[in-house]
């Protein structure tokens, strides 16, 4: 059969692109032609419309709501999780080739404008929310990543230019400088030009995730409101949660208002005036005067916390969000703990090792040290592991290096609870051990390419070392008991059998 896929995830990344590969492998090998659209974090290139007319039949892989899917009207789908292309890559090619077979009624175009989160008829309130989370949250990480590293590099920079202060000195550079005397010879300047342009893409942090939070609540009328919110949001000091307030209520006001009955001539005008302009005048300014301080208060509560985090009580916060990044391989509650990082490091005025650093690299640590724990694993022990896993395992190395925590998902999937337990394991160690260090890091992301922006690098190497060793013996010990035991009851079945042919 010819089938052709589409597979999204929340951020766009990882599961995106595995869910794609996992689907072609797998029709290739039960005789089946399948073509994929991967809609990720750096687009995608749609399907040719000849190929979709061919198709017999069609798989939505997505936990967002697949773009133009009016062009698959008609055809047989199967629509599931990017999680399950992933895990179980055969059993969605079955069910798409029992679709074709049954050979259902014609589906009927899908609207126009869908919103942006996929959520299940039926789903949970809890699952209708973490998809609107993790919507905003897949906008904000590439704001996250460029502004983060532009500023992380101008530090470096600057301290080659100015000298040990050079990271405080880099922050008294205004734009107006840069506009009317900027010079290509200038260390300082150049400087003072990534600052300043990564901490315009930081200032986008907070809006962009209260606008696409709202978006995913609301569609299209959910923007506006929602991007105000954010930026009234950063104006009181409320930062992440106020983002996280201001999506939410802006969102639900702009269904809310779309909700309305009102006479046939008003409708035309509600999306582009009404809707907006009363639930952003209404989100703005409860964020302004009534919900944005309480907040803000407690954000200054966090901040203060964090700052006051030393000895024992450090390295215990690493060790938790070291098991948060191992817990799931990229899905929700990593996610949580990434976010819970990156959103620190756009805190005003950090010292050079403040908190807020450290447990950046504390979970990027972590979220290192599975992918590169299995792959040792594959190596030192290669009788406990398929041929497929040890091919896997050297990609993981890659992976691993470049902190996509997802790499590991692959022996997740074969082996859930031994590979998940040695993998909470090893990075609880790693976060731990880079606290106890006291490493920093002011990019968001990068692994290995970003070591020179490290604080203490050579500890922050032997914390990922550390923890992908316990890693790798974990998950070898798991599964080597499993193997002496599937032995033995194959040996006590033999003696058994045995015993019954003397009898």
């Amino acid at each position: 059969m010819r089938l052709v896929a589409v597979t999204s995830c929340p951020t766009g990344i990882a599961h995106t692109y595995m869910a794609a590969e996992a689907l072609e492998q797998a029709g290739k090998a039960a005789g089946h032609d399948v073509v994929v659209e991967t809609q990720g974090a750096a687009g995608s290139t749609p399907l040719d419309p000849a190929t979709v007319a061919a198709a017999d039949g069609v798989i939505f892989a997505a936990d967002l709501e697949v773009k133009d899917k009016g062009r698959f009207a008609g055809k047989p789908t199967v629509d599931v999780g990017v999680k399950k292309a992933v895990h179980d890559a055969a059993g969605v090619i079955a069910q798409a080739v029992a679709a074709v077979e049954a050979d259902p009624a014609p589906a009927s175009p899908a609207p126009a404008a869908a919103p942006a989160t996929k959520v299940e008829a039926g789903a949970s309130t809890a699952t209708r929310v973490r998809q609107w989370l993790m919507t905003g949250i897949s906008y904000m990480i590439p704001f996250v990543a460029a502004g983060g590293i532009l500023i992380a590099l101008s530090f470096m920079l600057a301290q080659a230019a100015w000298g040990r202060n050079g990271a405080v000195e880099v922050t008294q550079v205004g734009a107006d400088t840069l506009i009317h005397d900027f010079s290509v010879a200038s260390g300082q300047h150049w400087a003072a030009l990534l600052f300043v342009v990564g901490g315009a893409a930081f200032g986008f942090l907070v809006p962009v995730l209260a606008g696409f939070i709202a978006y995913a609540i609301a569609d299209r009328p959910g923007i506006v409101p929602g991007f105000v919110g954010g930026a009234v949001a950063v104006t009181v000091g409320a930062g992440f949660l106020g983002g996280l307030a201001a999506g939410f209520l802006g969102g639900f006001l702009a269904l809310w208002i779309s909700r309305w009955p009102v006479p046939r001539g008003v409708r035309g005008i509600m999306p582009v005036v009404v809707i907006p302009l009363l639930s952003t005048l209404v989100t703005g300014g409860l964020m302004l005067v009534v919900i944005g301080r309480p907040i803000a208060a407690l954000m200054d509560a966090l901040t203060s916390w964090l700052g006051g985090l030393s000895g024992q009580s450090a390295i215990l916060l690493g060790v938790i969000l070291g098991a948060m990044m191992g817990f799931d391989l990229g899905g929700p509650v990593n996610k949580v703990a990434y976010v819970f990082a990156t959103t620190g490091l756009a805190t005003p005025g950090l010292a050079p090792d403040a908190a807020q650093y450290k447990i950046m690299a504390a979970v990027m640590a972590a979220g290192m040290v599975a992918p590169l724990g299995m792959a040792l694993a594959t190596q030192v022990r290669k009788a406990l592991f398929s041929q497929a896993e040890r091919e896997n395992g050297k990609a993981a190395w890659l992976l691993g290096a470049s902190f996509i925590s997802e790499g590991a998902i692959p022996f997740a999937a074969l082996d859930p609870w031994r590979v998940l337990a040695s993998s909470i394991v090893g990075s609880a160690v790693t976060g731990g051990l880079v606290m106890a260090f006291g490493s920093t890091l002011r990019a968001p992301h990068g692994g290995v390419w970003v070591l020179p922006l490290i604080g203490n690098p050579l500890a922050f190497a032997v914390a990922v070392v550390v923890g992908s060793a316990v890693c790798a013996g974990v998950v070898i010990a798991l599964k080597s008991l499993r193997r002496e035991a599937t032995e033995a009851s194959e040996t006590t079945d033999v003696a058994a059998e045995a015993g019954a042919a003397r009898a």
